[in-house]
């Protein structure tokens, strides 16, 4: 027996859609901003870039098999593995977002998407400072 549905209280859902690459920038950026001072300052040369999904290169090399596994990740020499001065030919340091693993956890969990965002640039950018995991839990704290 199927149950009524009822009415979508908020109808502004109903023409909204998945942020673009272009928006979902944007909110990387905002969620950027929002990270403590003091932390944000020491990730100078630390680029921000935003992909679909990881290529097969990358999955390949982490053993992944499943690219909605991955929401982000940390790319080049963390400063605990002595990547505090760059090197000629050295590429930068990158923190990878994965857009659609990223909404893929997010619709299916209860936390907004800037609070995903967040999250995985704090860890990913853990990962350069060689950061615990209870640093990271601690700094996610500091985030509105």
């Amino acid at each position: 027996m199927a149950t009524a549905i009822e009415p979508d209280p908020d109808p502004a859902w109903q023409g909204a859609f998945a942020p673009d690459l272009a928006a979902f920038e944007a909110i990387a950026a905002r969620s950027f901003a929002a990270l403590p001072e003091d932390f944000r300052v020491l990730c100078d040369g630390i680029e921000i870039r935003v992909a679909e999904m990881a290529d097969d290169d990358v999955l390949d090399a982490l053993s992944i098999d499943d690219p909605f596994e991955l929401m982000g990740l940390f790319e080049g020499v963390g400063l605990a593995q002595g990547g505090g001065e760059m090197l000629s030919g050295q590429m930068p340091n990158r923190v990878w977002l994965y857009r659609r693993a990223i909404l893929d956890y997010w619709c299916a969990h209860e936390e907004p998407l800037g609070g995903v965002i967040s999250h995985v640039l704090i860890h990913e950018i853990g990962h350069h400072f060689g950061l615990s995991d209870a640093d990271m839990y601690s700094l996610e704290s500091e985030v509105p």
